[in-house]
């Protein structure tokens, strides 16, 4: 097992639930994305999603579009993102899961990044434009290097969709919880939990939840459904409200310890676990 795999088993084993916060590496730089990481793993994320910026997103709403652009205005790359990694596992070994796009991947060339991102310290791959059906090389690549790559299934998915996501994604099921691109929302979409007892009935899979979810409180309501929450636009939010502020990393730190005070007053079974993380 890598990182992620060790993780959820051991959350599990806890009756606890994965808080995996998204930020987008370069923005504002790269410096900071990397203290910011570190900020996380100290405030209790159990993953983080880091975004790789990219010019023509589909997955994304305007708030991460917004990240992407100040990153892309950085000049960040593909490859400063993996070589940020690498700084980032001289001072924490969260686990570290890659938002990218594909094109940047074939750009880098998929042997050499699997190659490159493994040895850096990423742990998993996201790659939403990337269906499972065309995915076998870098699923192979990935797994020789001992990289996860994680699929996504939305309340959309038929029965035989969410078996195919099942039998190709690995690390967990990536839940989209609403029709539509990233972005906070006041609650979470109607039918979510439907949706992901249809997801639950077909994997054994840890099943991340994502998309839509803004505050705290939708933050627990999440993470009855699912195994780990995922929350990248309100945090966003957070950071370009305090944008150019001496204290970013602390009032960041500070929204992404409520979502986790949120988050533990559930357990695997509804109940409130014996005891919230140090």
């Amino acid at each position: 097992m890598n990182r992620i795999e060790e993780t959820f088993a051991s959350l599990k084993s806890a009756d606890r639930k994965a808080l995996v916060p998204y930020i987008m590496a370069g923005d504002p730089d790269l410096e900071t994305t990397a203290a910011l990481v570190v900020e996380l793993d100290r405030r209790g994320a159990d993953l983080v999603e880091l975004g790789v910026p990219f010019s023509d997103p589909i997955a994304d709403g305007p708030t991460i579009q917004r990240a992407a652009l100040r990153a892309l205005d950085q000049g960040t790359t593909l490859r400063d993102v993996v070589d940020t990694v690498g700084s980032i596992r001289e001072r924490s070994e969260i686990p570290i899961v890659l938002m990218t796009y594909y094109n940047p991947v074939l750009a880098y060339g998929i042997g050499d990044f699997s190659r490159d991102a493994a040895g850096a310290g990423v742990d998993g791959l996201i790659v939403p434009d990337l269906p499972p059906e065309e995915g076998a090389e870098l699923s192979v690549a990935c797994r020789r290097h001992g990289l996860t790559v994680v699929f996504l299934v939305a309340p959309t998915s038929t029965t035989d969709r969410i078996e195919l996501v099942n039998r190709h994604t690995t690390g967990f099921v990536y839940c989209v919880s609403l029709t539509g691109v990233t972005g906070a929302r006041g609650k979470l979409a109607d039918g979510v939990d439907e949706f992901m007892a249809q997801v639950r009935s077909h994997t054994d899979r840890p099943l991340g939840l994502g998309f839509g979810i803004s505050s705290p409180e939708q933050a627990n309501e999440a993470s009855r459904l699912a195994d780990g929450v995922i929350v990248g636009s309100a945090i966003i939010n957070v950071m370009e409200e305090h944008a150019g502020k001496p204290d970013l990393l602390r009032l960041v730190g500070e929204y992404v310890a409520s979502l986790r005070a949120a988050i533990d007053r559930t357990g695997i079974d509804g109940k409130t676990p014996a005891a919230a993380p140090g």
